[in-house]
């Protein structure tokens, strides 16, 4: 199976607007997407009325971008080739394509639809990235459990990358066009 009819949808979808039903409860900005009924986003008590057995996924946000849990995606769709950051001490990838300048000549590692320098060896920086490129999705059957050990150990290993490049360094100052002079004294 190339591409689930779910994840166009999912990449299309507006995230973290208020629910139309809950608008007045505490949380109910619009961050969950249901697989099985392949419909908007919906809320927190949206979930537990109308989605209560289906397979949902939360939607967070990074820098003002939709991510997703590695550990929640990855169990029913094959992610490999994606960039996946750690975020919050949680590994997540990044559903759409980001705007940034495009690679310099000291980047060796670019996404190959948007040309958006990536950390490692990885082919796509976001699923909508992949599904342009080779589209080749898998639904996964991965259990939860080793899902998440395999999450756990990459953390206690140290395998975080960070999310933002490094830090330039600053222009070089100007040097002073002299040494001061003070006004002489007066006597």
């Amino acid at each position: 199976m190339l591409v689930p009819p779910w994840l166009e949808r999912l990449l299309s979808t507006s995230f973290f607007n208020i629910c139309r039903s809950h608008g007045d409860a505490a949380r109910s900005e619009c961050n969950m997407f249901c697989l099985d009924c392949n419909a908007d986003a919906f809320c927190f008590y949206c979930r537990s009325s109308k989605h209560k057995d289906h397979q949902v996924i939360q939607i967070r946000r990074s820098s003002y971008h939709d991510v997703v849990r590695v550990s929640e995606i990855q169990k029913v769709l094959d992610i490999t080739g994606v960039q996946t950051y750690v975020i919050n001490s949680a590994r997540v990838l990044f559903l759409n394509e980001r705007p940034q300048p495009k690679g310099g000549k000291a980047v060796s590692h670019l996404c190959e639809i948007c040309g958006r320098s990536l950390l490692d060896t990885f082919r796509f920086c976001s699923l909508g990235c992949k599904g342009n490129g080779d589209g080749s999705f898998i639904i996964q059957g991965i259990s939860a459990s080793s899902s998440s050990n395999q999450e756990e150990e990459e953390l206690r290993e140290g395998s975080q990358q960070d999310i933002y490049p490094p830090t330039p360094p600053p222009p070089p100052r100007s040097r002073r066009k002299g040494i001061p002079q003070r006004a002489p004294f007066r006597s």
